[in-house]
């Protein structure tokens, strides 16, 4: 069972979209395809909110590769 810490990103794209008062961020990991979203508020630190990102991504990965492929 793959936990997000087991999950190895040499990669991750970001990208942020102005989206009223909050900044839209997807972050999509290339090998696989698998892309999260999230908002977040403008003043945030922008390496913060991609260490958010990338473990949400990671989080994500992990519970894809636990399901069975039935």
């Amino acid at each position: 069972m793959a936990a997000p810490k087991d999950v190895y990103l040499p990669e991750v794209l970001f990208q942020f979209q102005r989206v009223g008062g909050s900044v839209r961020v997807v972050a999509i990991d290339p090998i696989t395809g698998i892309e999260v979203t999230m908002v977040a508020p403008p003043t945030g630190e922008l390496e913060g909110v991609k260490r958010i990102a990338a473990r949400k991504l990671a989080y994500v990965i992990a519970k894809t590769k636990q399901k069975p492929s039935n």
